[in-house]
Formats: C-alpha cells, sequence, structure tokens
C-alpha cells in the first residue's frame, strides 16, 4: 500500500519545473505517517541548518562558503559557486541515498519539502534535518499556484509549512522561511505576500532537468553541462528521482574535480537562536564509480 501511495505521489510531481500543468492531487489528500514513528515535545525548535558541534566539512573540498538568506537578492553568488536544492520529497530510500552522498563530500544542501510528503514521511524529514540541511517548504500538494485563486494558493502555502513543520517538531526542528513555487509558476501578488511575511522565494538558475526520463549517466552529462555554461547558480533536483540519487555521488566528484564550491543558504539570524543542538547523523560513505543507467 504504501508503495501504491508513493507511485501516485510521485506520478503527480514529476516534472515539477516543467510546463505548469495542474496537479492531480486534491486539496484534501492526506497521507498516512510512517509507522513506528516516536514523538517527543520539544519547547523550544530550531531552525533545521548546521548545529555547533557539527564537525565543519573540509575547506580544501568542495565545501564552499554559508550564506545567511533573509531576501532573495542575498543569494549571490560568485564564479564556481553552486548551490544544491531538491524539491518533492522527502522520499524514504531515495532520500537517504542523497543524504549519504552529501555527507560523503561534506557539503550541505537546501530541502523544499511537500507537506503531504512530510506527512508521509516524517522520519525521513528528521534525517535530512538531523543531517544539517536546510528544510524550506514547497506547498502543500504540488499545486500550481498561478491557476487557483489567491485564497487558495496561500492556503497551499500555509499547509505545507504547517505539514513540515509539525513532521521536523518532535525532532526539535522547524523549517527555515524558505519557499519554492511548484513549477516556478510564480505570481506577483504571491511573491509580494511571502515577501511581507519573511519568506524567501528560493529561485532556480540552473535546472537538472532530472525529470527527464534518461538515465542516471545522461542526467549527470546534462547537469554538468549546464553548470559550466552558466558558470555559478542555484541548481534545481528533485529527490523522489531514483536517477538523481544514483548519479549525485558522480556529479559531485565532476564538481569538485573542476573546482566548483557547493555554498549551504541558512536563514538569517532573527535575534533568536537558531542552531538545533543535537548531535549530527554519521552516514556510511558511498562509492563513486560509474553507476548503471536507470
Amino acid at each position: 500500500m504504501r508503495l501504491l501511495l508513493l507511485a501516485t505521489i510521485a506520478l503527480a510531481l514529476v516534472g515539477c519545473a516543467n510546463s505548469p500543468k495542474q496537479v492531480s492531487s486534491s486539496d484534501g489528500a492526506t497521507l498516512a505517517f510512517a509507522p513506528g514513528e516516536q514523538t517527543r515535545n520539544e519547547a523550544s525548535p530550531h531552525v533545521a541548518i548546521l548545529r555547533p558541534g557539527q564537525p565543519p566539512a573540509p575547506r580544501g573540498g568542495l565545501a564552499g562558503r554559508t550564506i545567511s538568506v533573509s531576501k532573495t537578492s542575498d543569494i549571490r553568488l560568485g564564479p564556481k559557486e553552486v548551490v544544491l536544492t531538491f524539491d518533492d520529497g522527502p522520499v524514504p530510500g531515495k532520500t537517504d541515498t542523497i543524504l549519504r552522498a552529501l555527507d560523503q563530500f561534506g557539503v550541505k544542501a537546501t530541502f523544499l519539502m511537500v507537506g503531504q510528503m512530510a506527512n508521509a514521511y516524517p522520519g525521513t524529514a528528521r534525517k535530512v534535518a538531523a543531517a544539517g540541511h536546510t528544510i524550506g517548504t514547497h506547498t502543500q500538494n504540488h499545486k500550481n499556484l498561478r491557476t487557483v485563486s489567491v485564497n487558495v494558493a496561500e492556503a497551499q502555502i500555509r499547509e505545507g509549512r504547517e505539514s513540515v513543520a509539525a513532521a521536523l517538531r518532535p525532532g526539535g526542528y522547524r523549517p527555515a522561511p524558505f519557499f519554492r513555487f511548484p513549477y516556478l509558476a510564480d505570481t506577483t501578488t504571491l511573491r509580494g505576500s511571502l515577501a511581507a511575511q519573511g519568506i524567501v522565494v528560493i529561485d532556480v538558475d540552473i535546472d537538472s532537468r532530472d525529470y527527464y526520463a534518461s538515465g542516471s549517466d545522461a542526467l549527470r552529462a546534462r547537469a554538468v553541462a549546464a553548470v559550466e555554461r552558466r558558470g555559478s547558480g542555484v541548481i534545481l533536483f528533485h529527490d523522489l528521482h531514483a536517477r538523481t540519487a544514483t548519479m549525485l555521488p558522480l556529479l559531485l566528484a565532476d564538481l569538485k574535480e573542476r573546482g566548483y564550491k557547493v555554498v549551504h543558504l541558512v536563514p538569517a539570524r532573527t535575534g533568536v537562536d537558531l542552531i538545533a543542538s543535537s548531535a549530527p547523523v554519521a552516514l556510511p560513505k558511498l562509492e563513486t564509480t560509474s553507476p548503471d543507467r536507470g
């Protein structure tokens, strides 16, 4: 049953940045929490980003600087600087594989989670937070917000944030005030509303097009070529595709070899403690030999 639910959601989310289309899931679509999840109360949740005491990534490797972001214009990248972002998860297995690859190279990413998915897999959402990555939101049901009323769009944004927050809360985390529009289908009204709430829209400079039905080798080649053409930028991936998870270690090795640095986006401090204090998660290393096509 869980495989059927996951397959249904994956079909609904395919082509996140492709030509806008209406998502098939209804406003009321709700998925069951993963079984066996244990919860505990936390009086003061923290934004899901790198914590004090977590070992810093080796500076001579792929890891670059950290940028504190309070508005979109704060994301100013230099030559050979990239930001890794993953939309539409979390997805057990695939998200876990991506986390191992990121950990292997000592880099941090931003995950823009769909509320419906966080409801279904809260444990996986908390794994992302515990590994020190930044978590933003991506609506509740991945609707194209250009095709609905402002009220419906704002409800989608709000409900998505509430669902992700609920998934993270038992681990003592809360989402960063970061948001990405499904299908990148924004409107001036909604961008203004988000800015007024202090929520930063994370735009995309480089689309990996990992929603294309190609093998992992083709995806890797396409992503490297897109990065090289632009020279820097925010890269869009999706952590619901097996081909993305499979090719990521080799892509990171490619970027390192070419002298790129992966920049970590974190929310700017606002006078309160934004850093979680739990211990980092140790993840096994991945091989960087060429993967099978898939």
